[in-house]
């Protein structure tokens, strides 16, 4: 039978034991708390204990401590006296120092294994996000999607997304008949913020060899969930690419995993750091999918869990899913500290020993006022908790001791080398270049004989009016040589265009009858 997590207790005013039961872990949670309260040390003792229980993790590394879940913790260490008078006080009997199988990722590739994905997976709608484009700049998005899949065109990486939308704006006439107004101005801002993404680093994101979500879905021989760590420290600076690819994780999961109902444990946990990124400023839309997610995810055996410094970070629709809370101390310094509050402890059942909104104030570092789901789902009355210390190492592993586990991992090979396979680019490219092999002959003729009509009219300039060799027909020629003229300032513009100006006007036509 799987045991459940064990969470902390306590003594006098503290509830004795309190554990996270497996069989309602898919169904979300909340860590809580101001900076400073424990909010790390419980998202690494949780991990531990879905990672014991044979339950892969996946969780973010915002300030990079959390790599110490690779290392046991250690006699040495400054906090180990503390740690082993916690467990005592709190009944954790069976407490010993243990490392953890971590797998880490990133998505620059710097330190752990590249995460990718490409433009289609990510999709229209996740992209507007990330872009933070407005409404007409999301129709011409979609629009691109669908001559993507009209065409037969891959999108994989940036470059195809820039050279579609190239081929939309130069081909907006033809498509606004069929889709709508296309704004060549709004192109030209979708490929700007495009290009701030690039200088962001996300061009590494999109490509592939793409994520494979079997990957982080393992389980070791030992019966052990893998614990897969996401380097964010550096990828706090681009906030949104933070939010929208944590989203797309969800996303992805939810599309590919098959439905399993209630199990006894979940088949994956993941962790949502800093989750007010996701939907500070958010627009409906992305909102209703966040809470469409959570809400339909739990039935693929998949559990969320959203850390964040105050509930109120979390809109009402989708906190009241996330059922297993564990809420650290939050300040009330102003009126609408207060009011946070306030709100924060109207969502908990209360217990009669204590003033909930008191002890959320009041809990101290490694404190926590909990309330986990118990049978039927029915949320359990809250507890002031003292938090179990972790079996990990607290704090960071060195730089040489995460190079030694990446390079040992069975995963380097699967995603160290890009792939760059023909897609959108490089056939919109074989195409626009077939166009100009096509045009060029006509364009050849057009020159000969614009210079053919050159030559007749420096003849008949030649030898004045009607005094050509040919002796008639002056009046004429003077007309023929005024298109001469014309022809030949055409030629003069076109010379040195080819593949240019002509292929511009004929891409038009490129997917007309192909």
């Amino acid at each position: 039978m799987t045991q459940d997590i064990f969470i902390g207790g306590g003594g006098e005013g503290y509830a004795d034991k309190q554990y996270l039961s497996l069989r309602y872990a898919n169904r979300h949670g909340l860590i809580a708390g101001a900076t400073g309260t424990g909010k790390t040390v419980t998202l690494q003792i949780l991990a531990e204990g879905f990672s014991a229980a044979g339950v892969p993790v996946f969780l973010s590394d915002v300030k990079g401590d959390l790599s110490g879940l690779a290392k046991p913790g250690s006699e040495t260490h400054k906090l180990h006296g503390p740690f082993m008078e916690r467990a005592e006080k709190i009944g954790f009997d069976d407490y010993t120092y243990a490392g953890f199988p971590v797998t880490f990722w990133d998505l620059f590739g710097e330190q752990g294994h590249p995460v990718r994905t490409t433009v289609s997976e990510m999709g229209p709608l996740l992209l507007s996000q990330l872009l933070d484009l407005s409404e007409a700049q999301e129709g011409i998005l979609n629009i691109a999607f669908r001559v993507a899949d009209e065409d037969g065109l891959p999108m994989l990486d940036l470059k195809d997304l820039r050279a579609l939308l190239v081929w939309v704006g130069e081909n907006a006439s033809d498509l606004s008949l069929r889709y709508g107004n296309i704004s060549t101005a709004s192109v030209g801002a979708i490929q700007r913020r495009l290009l701030v993404l690039e200088n962001q680093g996300a061009a590494q994101f999109f490509g592939e060899p793409a994520l494979a979500l079997s990957d982080m879905m393992r389980v070791g021989p030992d019966g052990r969930g893998s614990v897969n760590i996401l380097a964010a420290d550096r990828l706090m600076s681009a906030p949104r690419l933070y939010a929208t690819f944590l989203l797309w994780l969800l996303s992805e999961l939810f599309e590919e995993l098959p439905e399993v109902g209630d199990p006894d444990k979940p088949k994956l946990v993941f962790f949502f750091d800093e989750a007010h990124l996701l939907f500070e400023d958010a627009p409906k839309a992305l909102v209703d999918k966040v809470e469409q997610v959570a809400r339909l995810i739990r039935s693929k055996g998949v559990g969320v869990y959203f850390v964040t410094q105050n509930p109120a970070d979390v809109p009402d629709d989708v906190l009241g899913q996330l059922g297993n809370r564990i809420q650290h101390a939050l300040r009330a310094f102003t009126a609408r500290d207060r009011r946070e509050l306030r709100h924060a402890a109207e969502t908990y059942r209360e217990n009669p020993r204590f003033d909930t909104e008191d002890a959320i104030r009041d809990v101290g570092v490694g404190e926590a006022v909990t309330s986990m789901l118990q049978k039927k789902g029915a949320p359990g009355i809250v507890e002031r908790t003292l938090i179990r210390p972790p079996s990990s190492q607290l704090g960071p592993i060195t730089s040489d001791e995460r190079a030694e586990i990446i390079a040992a991992s069975d995963l380097r090979d699967s995603y160290a080398t890009a792939l760059d396979r023909e897609s959108a680019f490089e056939m919109l490219r074989t195409r626009a270049e077939q166009a100009a092999a096509e045009a060029r002959p006509e364009e050849e003729a057009a020159e000969q004989a614009a210079e053919a009509e050159k030559r007749e009219y420096s003849k008949g300039r030649r030898y004045g009016g009607g005094h050509s060799p040919a002796g008639r027909g002056a009046g004429r020629r003077d007309a023929e040589s005024v298109g001469g003229a014309i022809a030949s300032v055409v030629i003069k513009e076109l010379k040195g265009t080819t593949g240019r100006r002509i292929v511009r006007g004929i891409l038009g036509g490129l997917f007309k009858g192909r």
